[in-house]
């Protein structure tokens, strides 16, 4: 890792952990060795400046939408971590390139299947794109469930400090069961996809995927670690 990106991610967990009550502990268990594809829900800006940096692998990288890019401190950092620019509500060719080029060099990409903030922290539907590629690179899945620091903004005015909590769930694979990757069977397995993240999360937290009884799952097949 270059020197200056270790000074930044160190920085940036200083500062988040004056805001923020965060348990590093936490990002312990994320592995840094891939091919591997991190799904979790996308709340707000937090995710990135704080899960990257406590993780501080240049091996652990992300996809932001491209209009970020605009911003000319996130433009610094999404370089600086590697982060692949994709333009949301469209298919995006060089994204899923970039993608699935990292991830057969072994990398770990981080991605929200809801493709956008929610803000309230509950569950938006999950969109398919991440099937594609996890069926294209046959890589392996991770959930991980974030919560706790919806009111972020709020609580930084008053200067209260915000739970940033984080859950990481098993590693699955996809096993489609000779089915066509039609575009509902996109959909069904995107959404066993966001099931698992659910699992992660407290109830007021599930949102579209909030269940009552046991997920019955088709197409996904847990990894015995």
């Amino acid at each position: 890792m270059r020197p200056g990106l270790k000074i930044m991610n160190w920085f940036l967990r200083f500062v988040f952990q004056i805001v923020c009550r965060i348990n590093p502990k936490d990002f312990k268990k994320v592995p840094v060795e891939g091919p591997l594809i991190l799904v979790g829900n996308h709340i707000n800006f937090l995710e990135v400046p704080v899960f990257l940096p406590h993780i501080d692998h240049p091996n652990v990288i992300g996809i932001a939408k491209r209009e970020s890019w605009k911003n000319p401190l996130f433009n610094f950092l999404f370089k600086q971590w590697g982060i692949i620019p994709i333009d949301r509500g469209l298919v995006d060719r060089e994204a899923f390139r970039l993608t699935e080029e990292a991830l057969k060099q072994g990398k770990v990409v981080a991605m929200s299947p809801e493709g956008t903030r929610s803000k309230d922290g509950k569950l938006l539907p999950g969109k398919p794109g991440v099937v594609a590629i996890a069926v294209r690179t046959n890589a392996p899945l991770l959930p991980i469930g974030f919560y706790g620091y919806e009111n972020f903004w709020e609580n930084f005015k008053h200067l209260k400090k915000t739970d940033f909590n984080i859950v990481v769930g098993k590693p699955f694979k996809l096993n489609l069961n000779g089915n066509a990757l039609s575009r509902d069977v996109r959909q069904e397995v995107a959404d066993e996809i966001m099931y698992k993240v659910a699992e992660l999360l407290p109830e007021k937290y599930r949102g579209y995927y909030e269940f009552e009884n046991e997920v019955q799952y088709k197409y996904l097949e847990t990894i015995d670690s």
